[in-house]
């Protein structure tokens, strides 16, 4: 099983859940579907807010299906990077699974954070528990709560016990290490560029090798750049998450948000980030404290907020070996490899695990830039900011993170003064690199959802936007599709007991080739085939006294007079028979 992320984009259909009562979501008007044939009481679990319907009440996410086939079956699962093993404790924990999962040190503990950040978040701000009648007449409510996506499906989130449970199925690997799998496979990470610990898999049977490639970036940022050669003239490649901006450059858009956040700041506003605790965080910090250098505001404080700042400050300076050259180099001089370590210490860059720790008071000052979660605007620190400052017109809202429509974050929050700039920083591959990548790597097969073979909703005449024609042609998978792959086993590696090869007479054909026949048992264990010595009461005569195997043809006994007319029947008639205490030797004149 390659990755099982967690689709958080259902919590957008939910109400905010704000650390203090506010009195602004809980006068919102209940609302009652007006078509309703029955006068159902849905016990106010929908709210309307600006013209939108939302669900008050526990935030709920949507798993992986995990009714299409039987998990327990899954031997192993692959993780990539932070972000696609979010769904694990429902995987591990509900479903039956007994196989093992791999993934590298930082994917482990940063996607630990991501876990432990979620559930404190959703645990602090409970809700009443409400019946979810509104998903009994779905089909009755307005857009977009009428379409979303399997809402019967819907789970609360997991609790830190299932998070332990799964976490510890975990093994973790080095990149280039190589696994192997139940006999069958090898599987080896290789680093992918996108963030610490990310990596690609190369799954490998020993003749034939497939190719994995999740988020991955060509950009030089903070991790260890993307390893291409390893990727090169597989059997089949699978390319998945692309950047979900296409649209958007990158390095335009860090540079924006610099710009947006110093223009904010210069009139005496103070600037929200959204953002995940990890990943673009570090070099949001990095670029922007040195952009506020530059231009006068070096005493503008910076303030991060989440249940887990601490930590996530500290790993990204102890995995050393997973960043890129540059930050690596310094931490043998030694030198702190990020920049937000001297931030800290010189009390610029101040973090709090959330609006009630120590110190909070008395540090809080304004204008100030303020990263908190989380980016979906539902759940966090966030909200309480957005609450303070929504109606104030001085201060700035930037999104950065690519992975919730921004509109559609800020609904519930409608009207809001608050500037809102968009700067989604997404440095995954986008479809030129894609195209590039492919050419390089120049894979037998490509499989690659179906999205990418057509331009995006959001720019559907931009052809240069999709995964190019190839021959043979890239293999689109579809949701609920099941795809034959044009990828078959062929060979399978068969291993010669020491035993055995003890018992085998070579014979020299030539300088450096040595040929012998042989008789052996097969024996199949663990997907793995071993050629053993077979007993003489199973096979008859098959030894010398001295216990060496006697040499024999595999077709059976040659019967020399028929072989000798078939040679006559093909014009080789200068033949001359040698008979040997090994057997007969024919030896074939041929004439020039």
């Amino acid at each position: 099983m390659l990755d099982c992320g967690l689709d958080l984009n259902s919590a957008l259909h939910f109400l905010p859940l704000p650390l203090v009562s506010s009195k602004r979501l809980s006068g919102l008007p209940t609302w009652v579907p007006r078509d309703s044939s029955e006068a159902m009481q849905l016990d106010g679990e929908l709210k309307e807010c600006d013209s939108r319907v939302f669900v008050d009440s526990s935030i709920e996410l949507l798993p992986p299906q995990t009714n299409i086939f039987d998990i327990s079956t899954v031997d192993t699962i692959l993780l990539s990077n932070h972000s696609c093993m979010l769904a694990l404790p429902f995987i591990t924990e509900e479903t039956g699974f007994k196989g093992l999962v791999y993934a590298t040190e930082p994917t482990l503990q940063i996607g630990r954070l991501y876990m432990e950040e979620l559930v404190n978040y959703l645990e602090r701000t409970p809700k009443s528990q409400r019946e979810n009648k509104w998903k009994q007449i779905v089909q009755l409510l307005p857009a977009p709560l009428n379409t979303a996506l399997r809402p019967l499906e819907w789970r609360k989130v997991y609790s830190l016990k299932a998070i332990n449970a799964s976490l510890g199925k975990v093994r973790t690997v080095g990149f280039n290490q190589k696994i192997d799998i139940c006999g069958a496979l090898t599987v080896m990470a290789i680093s992918s560029g996108y963030s610490l610990g990310s990596c690609n898999w190369i799954i490998d049977s020993g003749f034939e090798r497939i190719a994995y490639v999740s988020a991955s970036s060509t950009l030089t940022t903070h991790p260890r750049p993307m390893d291409q050669v390893a990727l090169r003239n597989a059997d089949l490649l699978i390319l998945t998450a692309l950047t979900q901006t296409p649209t958007a450059n990158p390095d335009s858009m860090l540079g924006e948000f610099c710009m947006a956040v110093a223009a904010t700041l210069r009139a005496g506003g103070s600037v929200l980030v959204p953002c995940h605790p990890s990943g673009l965080l570090y070099d949001l910090f990095e670029c922007l404290s040195v952009h506020l250098d530059n231009i006068g505001l070096n005493l503008i404080p910076l303030f991060f907020f989440s249940p887990v700042a601490e930590t996530s400050l500290a790993y990204s300076n102890i995995f050393a070996e997973w960043l890129s050259s540059g930050k690596q180099s310094k931490v043998y001089i030694p030198e702190e490899p990020f920049p937000h370590a001297n931030l800290i210490k010189n009390a610029r860059l101040k973090h709090f695990s959330s609006l009630h720790a120590d110190g909070f008071t008395n540090e809080f000052r304004q204008p100030c830039v303020v990263f908190c979660g989380h980016p979906s605007l539902r759940f966090g620190n966030v909200v309480h900011f957005l609450e303070l400052w929504g109606n104030q017109s001085n201060h700035s809202i930037v999104f950065v993170e690519p992975d919730f429509p921004y509109l559609e974050a800020l609904a519930p929050y409608q009207p809001l003064a608050m500037k809102v700039v968009h700067c989604p920083i997404d440095t995954s591959l986008s479809f030129t690199q894609a195209n590039k990548l492919i050419r390089d790597l120049k894979p037998a097969h490509l499989l690659v959802p179906d999205v990418y073979l057509h331009p995006p909703k959001s720019a559907p005449l931009r052809s240069d936007l999709v995964i190019q024609e190839l021959d043979p042609p890239a293999l689109g998978l579809k949701s609920f599709q099941i795809q034959k792959l044009p990828i078959k086993r062929k060979l399978e590696r068969v291993y010669l007991d020491p035993a055995l090869a003890s018992r085998l007479q070579p014979v020299e054909l030539g300088p450096g080739l040595s040929a012998c026949t042989l008789i052996g048992r097969l024996d199949v264990r663990d997907n793995k085939y071993t050629l053993k010595t077979l007993e003489e009461e199973e096979g008859g005569t098959l030894y010398s006294a001295s216990g060496m195997m006697l040499p024999r043809h595999c077709w059976g006994a040659v019967d020399v007079p028929q072989f000798l007319q078939l040679l006559s029947q093909h014009g080789l008639l200068d033949v001359r028979v040698e008979d040997t205490p090994r057997g007969v030797i024919i030896h074939l004149v041929f004439w020039q």
